[in-house]
């Protein structure tokens, strides 16, 4: 049962899993390991359904509802706590937002292009949609004038994708080693007048939290917070940014002796997922969510790692860390922790049978949507990690991935309880 109920949430074959079933058994040693995680997966369902009152006969309405309102609970809380932020305001001082969010979670020095060197390649490539919005000549100007970490991130959204592919493409071209430096991680709250900007050149709301990789800065854009679960999407978001930043420079710091460091960089920082086909005996590392742009993607229905889920994993261990502040003692932001994987099907009032994801992420950009989109793939992704850490441990996966995130593929080898490097 444990086989047909994980393949069916992972909407794979369970002959798929059955073939994983016996490769991770020959390579580690370790038998039962399904049953096991369909087994605390049926145990966080009934605990969670217990809390709320409802039973596996309640409706998949019922059951989203119920965690839907525990999730407003949890956001109103971290609301209050962070003092009803005002983002128009923050651009100088962030705040109790900031101030929580490196509190929870404050990474070492990463290892960014310098800022010098990106002021040269923007001279090279001059924006000028943003150039001639403000009405300056020069790039040199524009940086100066609006400061280095607000340009850059407002590439992504003033200037359009042929000029950001050329960008990407020909200026990152030439990168080495001394091109980087070791720098602090930062967090940037953007001017209000960079909301007018982003109403200009975007044609759809935007996701208004992102970061630059490379350049070491997670930055957001001052929305106004009228929503709910707006503020713990964006707080979550920015600590799940704050494990994703440093994870990359360190592959960035890796890779930068090498002699095609240029080529590992850009492949990072697209989120390369290859498209050949999966060699027997290997797990697939898929580096960013396939199914917000095809969930019927084939790479989703094999075995596969995803460190983006790693990353939301931390993200929620940090939310959960909140409970020692003082003022929190008593409200359990942990709550949500470990139910990162955990998803069942319920049926609807109509009669058919609907998957329910019980993890945060899903359900609070569920909640901000106003439910218009059903999110589920963070749940899905989250399970597929959760049964290979199972079996090799989570450090082990970490090492495994940074390892072998270039080309794509984890090569197993049997009966060794080893993988390779």
């Amino acid at each position: 049962m444990s086989v047909e109920t994980i393949a069916k949430i992972l909407r794979t074959d369970p002959r798929v899993i059955l073939n994983l079933e016996k490769e991770m058994e020959a390579l580690t040693g370790k038998t039962g390991v399904l049953e096991r995680v369909a087994e605390e997966n049926r145990i966080l369902v009934d605990r969670t359904l217990e809390e709320f009152g409802l039973s596996r006969n309640a409706s998949a309405e019922k059951v989203y509802h119920a965690l839907i309102e525990r999730l407003k609970h949890t956001d109103a809380h971290l609301n209050k706590f962070l003092g009803q932020p005002d983002l128009s305001k923050m651009s100088k001082i962030c705040g109790k937002l900031c101030t929580a969010a490196l509190w929870l979670n404050h990474p070492s020095k990463g290892f960014f292009i310098k800022k010098e060197k990106a002021v040269q390649m923007l001279e090279k490539f001059p924006p000028q949609n943003l150039l001639d919005f403000f009405g300056y000549s020069t790039t040199s100007e524009l940086v100066e004038k609006k400061g280095f970490s607000s340009v850059f991130s407002a590439l992504r959204f003033a200037q359009d994708t042929a000029w950001m592919h050329r960008f990407f493409d020909e200026a990152y071209n030439e990168l080495i080693a001394d091109d980087f430096e070791e720098r602090e991680v930062e967090l940037k709250i953007l001017e209000a007048e960079w909301l007018e900007v982003a109403e200009k050149f975007l044609d759809k709301k935007y996701h208004n939290v992102s970061h630059l990789k490379e350049f070491g800065v997670i930055f957001v854009i001052p929305l106004q917070i009228d929503t709910p679960g707006e503020t713990l999407r964006l707080f979550t978001l920015m600590l799940h940014y704050l494990n994703e930043v440093p994870f990359y420079s360190k592959l960035f710091r890796a890779f930068a002796a090498d002699k095609d460091f240029p080529s590992k960089l850009k492949s990072l920082l697209r989120g390369d997922v290859s498209e050949n086909q999966r060699p027997e005996k290997s797990i697939r590392i898929v580096q960013r969510y396939l199914a917000k742009d095809d969930p019927n993607d084939f790479r989703l229905a094999e075995p596969h790692i995803n460190p983006e889920a790693e990353h939301w994993y931390k993200a929620e261990e940090n939310l959960g860390w909140l409970t020692r502040a003082p003022e929190l003692k008593g409200h359990t932001f942990g709550y949500w922790h470990g139910l990162d994987f955990v998803g069942e099907f319920f049926q609807t009032k109509d009669g058919k049978e609907d998957l329910v994801s019980f993890d945060l992420i899903d359900l609070v950009m569920s909640l901000v949507k106003k439910r218009e989109i059903k999110y589920l793939y963070h749940q899905q992704e989250a399970l597929w990690n959760k049964i290979f850490i199972e079996y090799l441990g989570r450090e082990k996966i970490d090492e495994l991935v940074e390892k072998n995130i270039i080309n794509g593929f984890i090569h197993m080898q049997g009966p060794t309880s080893r993988v390779n490097n």
